[in-house]
């Protein structure tokens, strides 16, 4: 696998001061940004809007997670924004393929989220188009969730599809992440972690993102 990523989640930040937030985490990955627009998931949070006012002062890339419905329509305007990986929902997507393409062809590297129940099956043979295959390990729409083991085995099975394949796929893993959970994710198969109370629940984020990325590589082996 490639290096042990980690993406810390604004949703846990505190809105008021989201420069001074992101400041905290220059050492992070990428930021993760997520999208809610209360259809998809039961849940408001950002638009366009402030999406691009955070691409302008983010130290680090943008890693946006549109959990919207229509996708096909609104997902590419995020890639024009800049947005460095752009991820949309399988359940959203009337045409994957074609959006994942979409998305390269702007500029973004595509990425495509499963629910927990979603099964990996029936999307392997696209894993060529993606750039990034995101398992949700909570249902997604709110943070604070616990981490749902249920969806290791499902983590297994695609890291062991990408790797019989010889594309290089990162497998992102997105809530209840926490020093412990990290451990099991990354023995399944994950690389790229998104957390949120486990690094703005610090009084030290930087510091925390420096204990889940050290974590995450020493259950996969994976040096700095």
């Amino acid at each position: 696998m490639s290096q042990c990523c980690i993406n810390p989640s604004i949703l846990s930040a505190d809105f008021v001061n989201l420069e001074a937030e992101l400041q905290r985490i220059s050492n992070a990955d990428a930021v993760h940004v997520d999208v809610m627009d209360n259809h998809f998931v039961p849940n408001l949070t950002l638009g366009l809007p402030v999406v691009q006012r955070i691409q302008a002062v983010s130290p680090v890339p943008l890693d946006a997670h549109l959990m919207i419905s229509d996708a096909d329509r609104w997902a590419p305007a995020y890639a024009d924004a800049g947005v460095a990986s752009v991820t949309f929902h399988a359940e959203a997507a009337m045409a994957p393929v074609k959006l994942a393409r979409e998305l390269r062809a702007r500029g973004s590297k595509a990425g495509m989220a499963l629910r927990p129940a979603t099964p990996v099956e029936p999307y392997l043979d696209m894993l060529s188009e993606l750039d990034m295959l995101l398992i949700m390990t909570v249902e997604p729409g709110f943070g604070g969730q616990s981490f749902l083991d249920i969806t290791l085995p499902k983590i297994r099975r695609a890291r062991a599809a990408i790797e019989g394949s010889g594309i290089g796929v990162a497998i992102q893993v997105d809530g209840g992440i926490t020093e412990e959970t990290i451990v099991r994710a990354a023995e399944a198969g994950a690389n790229v972690f998104v957390a949120g109370s486990a690094v703005y629940g610090h009084e030290d984020p930087a510091a925390a993102i420096e204990r889940l990325r050290a974590a995450g590589q020493a259950a996969t082996g994976i040096n700095a």
